[in-house]
């Protein structure tokens, strides 16, 4: 009995110190390197998560290992070879989560939401590179299993078409940037939205109306689409009006400029140094008909824009007295006609 009291003391104790580091020294540096709001410090925590408590409970069985290694030497090299895989395991773990933190980190930077796509496979990657170094470490030969896999892949290949099509197509939309993750699109189907992420198979687009589109990533590499938001995301917002043939012009002109600026004021007030302005371009049926345009943040925002601008332009226009007309058409028509011999009406 007394010879398993320094093997359970070196587990108890392991146990001990990982609830004593992962609860209270791990929860109180954290917190304390959050306020400094250092850079990168969420994602190695994030990372480190459970992974120090781990690495104490090893260590007490370890040492266990070392105490009773003696009395059973056979089992003691097998569960010493379990705890190495285990503890090489967990290292990969965090290098994997490290990477794919700072890999949906610089992708939010660059595209303002980050895609999953780019973050699932270098963990993927760090994860079969872990296993095939665990293999190696404990003397497994890999050079058998690379082989294999490298044949197998063949047959996978074949059978999964469609699936590495998406994904190929994935990785090809994410590295060419013809969308991103929060981009407005439209596609030629005449669906619109925000595009929410980009997965191994599929792009995730959010309308405005909170329903979702699913598009394989084969199909949208192939599809003829409008980027909204780029090669920048403010947009010039159009909007055509049409005045009275008896107003004055250059107080039209005035007079919807200021609306527009004022406008922009509300809406996107950055752009405000891109002046609106308005071009006078047809004599329609019953107004001069002209164009507004003014620039706006991004595509979402020409509806507000709009909607603001239509309601502020009416109140001006009737302050100012100048009249939006009703679409009107004279017709002119005579009262007596007779038929000459040819069968044309004539007038008498």
């Amino acid at each position: 009995m007394m010879q398993w009291i320094l093997p359970l003391g070196f587990i108890l104790a392991g146990l001990l110190a990982g609830i004593i580091a992962e609860k209270i020294v791990f929860s109180k540096l954290k917190t304390f390197v959050f306020r400094q709001r250092l850079p990168g410090s969420e994602i190695l925590f994030r990372s480190l998560q459970r992974i120090t408590f781990t690495w104490f409970v090893l260590g007490g069985f370890y040492g266990a290992i070392r105490a009773y290694r003696s009395l059973i030497p056979d089992i003691a090299e097998v569960l010493q070879t379990i705890l190495t895989i285990v503890f090489l395991y967990s290292i990969t773990l965090v290098i994997a989560r490290l990477i794919a933190g700072f890999v949906r980190l610089y992708s939010r930077k660059t595209q303002g939401v980050s895609a999953s796509l780019l973050s699932n496979l270098a963990t993927t990657t760090i994860l079969i590179l872990g296993t095939l170094i665990i293999l190696q470490t404990i003397g497994v030969q890999i050079t058998p299993i690379l082989t294999t896999l490298g044949i197998g892949g063949l047959a996978v290949g074949l059978a999964l078409q469609d699936t590495l099509a998406n994904l190929f197509s994935g990785v090809y939309l994410i590295i060419s940037k013809q969308v991103r993750t929060g981009d407005y699109v439209k596609l030629e189907d005449k669906h619109e939205g925000y595009i929410t992420d980009i997965t191994w198979r599929n792009t995730t687009i959010k309308e405005l109306s909170n329903n979702v589109i699913i598009v394989p990533n084969s199909k949208l590499a192939s599809a003829i689409f409008t980027n909204y938001h780029l090669p920048v995301k403010e947009i010039t917002l159009t909007i055509n009006v049409g005045v009275d043939y008896d107003s004055d012009l250059e107080q039209v002109e005035r007079v919807t400029v200021e609306v527009a600026k004022k406008v922009m004021q509300e809406v996107s007030p950055e752009l405000i140094e891109n002046e609106p302005f308005i071009r006078f371009h047809t004599f329609g049926d019953s107004s001069i008909d002209f164009t507004v345009f003014m620039r706006v943040n991004e595509f979402f925002d020409q509806r507000i824009a709009k909607h603001k601008f239509i309601k502020q332009l009416h109140k001006r226009y009737q302050e100012e007295q100048i009249k939006i007309p009703f679409p009107i058409r004279e017709v002119y028509t005579q009262a007596n006609q007779t038929k000459n011999g040819n069968g044309v009406l004539t007038p008498e």
